[in-house]
C-alpha cells in the first residue's frame, strides 16, 4: 500500500496520512539511525514514503535517507510527536500504593498515564516491581491504596515472561482455547493468523512442553495476539529468541497500531520502537514518566543525577562557610551571637532544601568463578540430535571441551540447542559424554533446575562443600539479594533475581564445567559487563548458548559448533 498524504499535516500530527504510514517513518529512521538494521531485510510490506518541503514525496531504500531531509537525520526526536498519533487517556494509575510485605513498599502512592497508540517501555532494576505492575494492569492484583482507571471497553493481552506449569502439558490447540472463556469456533483460522505473525510453524497436537525457548517466546506473543488486545503487555519478549526472531517482533511492533507496554532488558530492542519510558525508582517507590526514546532517557537520568550532586555539593560547601561564622560570631557578645543565632536557622533551613539525589539502579560487584583443577578433558562431543521438521536427526561431530576452553553453541530457534544441553547435562546424551568427577554448574533458561520451594539461604548454603553462614550472607549481598531476601523462597523471586541467584551458587560451588542456556534472560543490562568478565576470566570449561551478540563478543570464544550448519 503505498499511500499519499499532505505534507503539512502530517508535520502538523493531523489527519492525513495513516497512523501506520507516519510510525513506520519515523520507526524506520530510528532503527536506521541506531543500527539495528544491520543485514535485517525490512519488508514489511509498506512502501515508505518521507516528505519535504513543498510536499514532494521520496522513497527510501536501505539505508539510504533522502539528503533533502536533514530533520531526520539530526533531530528526529523532535518530530517524533508529529508522526505519532496519541489519543485519549485510556489508562491510568493513580496514587497507587501496594506491597507484599508492610515494610517492603514495592509502589508507594505511584501515578502514570498511557495513551491510545503509545509505546512504552517500563523501566527498573531487577525486583524493583516491574512485573507487578502488570499484574496491577491486568487486575490479577489489587492495590492497597489508590485507583487504577482504565477507559471503558478497553482490552489487555498479555504475553508473560514464561509459560505457567500448568500450561506445559497442553497441546497447541488446548494452549490457544484457554485464551477464551467461551468456546471459539473458527479458532484454527486464528491460531494460524497468530503464528503466521510470530513466523511459527506449530503442529496443533504437538504439546508445549517439547517446543524449544525461542519457540515458547512465540508462543507467548501470539497468544496475547490471538485476544486482539487494546493494550499489549509483553514481558521480556525478547528472552531466548535468535536475532532472527528479534528482528521480525521488532518489524511486527513498528507496524502495531495499538497500544504497547514493554519489559525488557534489551536496551537496542527498546531504543527501536519505543517513545516513553516509564522509570520504576526502587528507591523512592515513585514512577518517573520520560518522553523520548530509551537511550536518550537512559543519558537525561544520569545528567539529572549529576545535576542535584553538582547542586548539593554547592550548598554544602556553603553552609560549612556558614558553619564556621557561626561558630567564631557564638564565642562573641551582644549582636555578634543574635547574628549567629539567625545565621543556624538559616543554615538548618538550607540543609532541609538540599535535593535528594535520584540514585542509580545498583550493579553487582566484580566477582570470579573458582574452577577445581581437572587433568582429563570435561566433556567429549562425538554426535549430537538436531531437530528437523519437528524429528530428531543425529549429526556426528567431533569437539573435545578442556580446562580453559569456551564452546558456543549455536543455530537457529527450534534446532534443539536446550534439548542438548539438557541432556548431556543430565547423561542421557550418548554422544556428548561428560567425565566422571567433574563438578558441572548447569543455568537453565527457565531456571528449572532451582529448587523453587527452597530459600536463598538454603540454595546457597547446598552448593558449598562447607557451611559458611557468613559466607552465605555477603555473597547473597554482592548479587543484591541483601539479609531481607535471604529467607525467602525461589519462586517469589523475579525472574532476574533468580539469574543472579544462579551465579551466587556457581561462585560457592566452584564448579569445573559450566552449561550456560541463555544466561542474559531477564538480567538487567547493567550487571551484564560484569557477568562477561567473570566468564571470560573463568579457568573451568564452558559451553555456552546465548542469542545476546553483545553479551558474547565480551567472552573469548575458542570454538563454535553451529548446529543448524550441520
Amino acid at each position: 500500500m503505498a499511500e499519499m498524504f499532505d505534507t503539512q499535516n502530517a508535520f502538523r500530527g493531523g489527519c492525513g496520512g495513516s497512523v501506520v504510514l507516519r510510525r513506520l517513518a519515523c520507526q524506520y529512521i530510528r532503527l536506521i539511525l541506531f543500527r539495528r538494521l544491520n543485514d535485517f531485510n525490512f519488508s514489511l510490506g509498506v512502501s515508505c514514503f518521507l516528505a519535504y518541503g513543498r510536499g514532494e514525496w521520496r522513497s527510501v531504500g536501505g539505508e539510504n535517507i533522502p539528503t533533502k531531509f536533514p530533520h531526520f537525520s539530526l533531530h528526529y526526536p523532535l518530530f517524533l510527536p508529529f508522526f505519532i498519533d496519541h489519543g485519549d487517556v485510556i489508562l491510568r494509575l493513580q496514587d497507587v500504593t501496594f506491597h507484599y510485605d508492610h515494610h517492603k513498599p514495592i509502589l508507594d502512592g505511584a501515578g502514570f498515564s498511557v495513551r491510545e497508540n503509545a509505546k512504552l517501555t517500563i523501566m527498573g532494576q531487577n525486583g524493583a516491581g516491574k512485573s507487578t505492575i502488570f499484574k496491577l494492569i491486568t487486575r490479577a492484583i489489587k492495590p492497597q491504596e489508590g485507583e487504577i482507571h482504565m477507559k471503558k471497553g478497553m482490552t489487555i493481552g498479555i504475553a508473560k515472561q514464561v509459560i505457567a506449569n500448568d500450561d506445559l502439558q497442553k497441546t497447541v490447540l488446548e494452549f490457544f482455547e484457554s485464551a477464551f472463556s467461551e468456546k471459539k469456533y473458527d479458532i484454527d483460522r486464528h491460531i494460524a493468523r497468530v503464528l503466521d505473525a510470530v513466523q511459527l510453524k506449530a503442529p496443533m497436537e504437538k504439546k508445549i512442553s517439547a517446543f524449544s525457548g525461542g519457540q515458547k517466546a512465540r508462543l507467548l506473543l501470539a497468544f496475547a495476539l490471538i485476544q486482539e488486545p487494546d493494550i499489549l503487555l509483553l514481558d521480556e519478549p525478547t528472552n531466548n529468541l535468535d536475532q532472527a526472531g528479534i528482528d521480525h517482533l521488532t518489524s511486527f511492533l513498528v507496524m502495531y497500531e495499538k497500544t504497547c507496554i514493554v519489559i525488557s532488558h534489551d536496551a537496542a530492542f527498546l531504543n527501536s520502537f519505543t517513545e516513553g519510558v516509564l522509570y520504576l525508582d526502587a528507591h523512592t517507590h515513585k514512577v518517573e514518566q520520560y518522553t523520548g526514546n530509551y537511550l536518550d532517557v537512559l543519558e537525561r537520568i544520569e545528567e539529572q543525577i549529576e545535576r542535584e550532586q553538582r547542586q548539593n555539593a554547592r550548598m554544602e560547601k556553603a553552609i560549612i562557610d556558614q558553619k564556621e561564622k557561626i561558630n567564631f560570631f557564638s564565642h562573641k557578645g551582644g549582636k555578634m551571637r543574635k547574628l549567629a543565632s539567625k545565621m543556624r536557622d538559616a543554615v538548618e533551613e538550607a540543609e532541609d532544601n538540599k535535593v535528594e539525589v535520584k540514585r542509580e539502579d545498583k550493579t553487582i560487584a566484580p566477582f570470579t568463578i573458582d574452577a577445581e583443577e581437572f587433568p582429563k578433558p570435561l566433556v567429549q562431543i562425538s554426535s549430537v540430535h538436531i531437530m528437523v521438521g519437528h524429528k530428531p536427526v543425529k549429526k556426528n561431530v567431533e569437539v573435545t571441551v578442556r580446562r580453559k576452553h569456551t564452546l558456543l553453541i549455536t543455530g537457529p530457534n527450534g534446532i534443539g540447542k536446550s534439548s542438548l544441553l539438557e541432556a548431556m547435562a543430565n547423561g542421557k546424551e550418548k554422544g556428548a559424554v561428560i567425565t566422571e568427577g567433574v563438578k558441572v554448574g548447569y543455568y537453565r533458561q527457565d531456571f528449572s533446575g532451582l529448587p523453587m520451594d527452597k530459600t536463598v539461604y538454603d540454595i546457597l548454603e547446598e552448593a558449598m562443600e562447607k557451611a559458611n553462614n557468613q559466607l552465605v550472607y555477603s555473597t547473597a549481598a554482592r548479587f543484591l539479594l541483601p539479609a531481607d531476601k535471604i529467607q525467602t523462597r525461589a519462586a517469589a523471586l523475579s525472574e532476574g533475581q533468580k539469574g543472579l541467584l544462579c551465579f551466587a551458587r556457581f561462585m560457592l560451588q566452584k564448579p569445573t564445567l559450566l552449561i550456560l542456556d541463555e544466561p542474559t534472560n531477564h538480567i538487567n543490562f547493567r550487571h551484564l559487563p560484569v557477568i562477561a568478565e567473570a566468564l571470560n576470566e573463568y579457568q573451568g570449561g564452558m559451553i555456552l548458548v546465548s542469542h545476546d551478540s553483545e553479551f558474547v563478543q565480551q567472552i573469548h570464544i575458542d570454538e563454535e559448533l553451529d548446529l543448524g550448519a550441520l
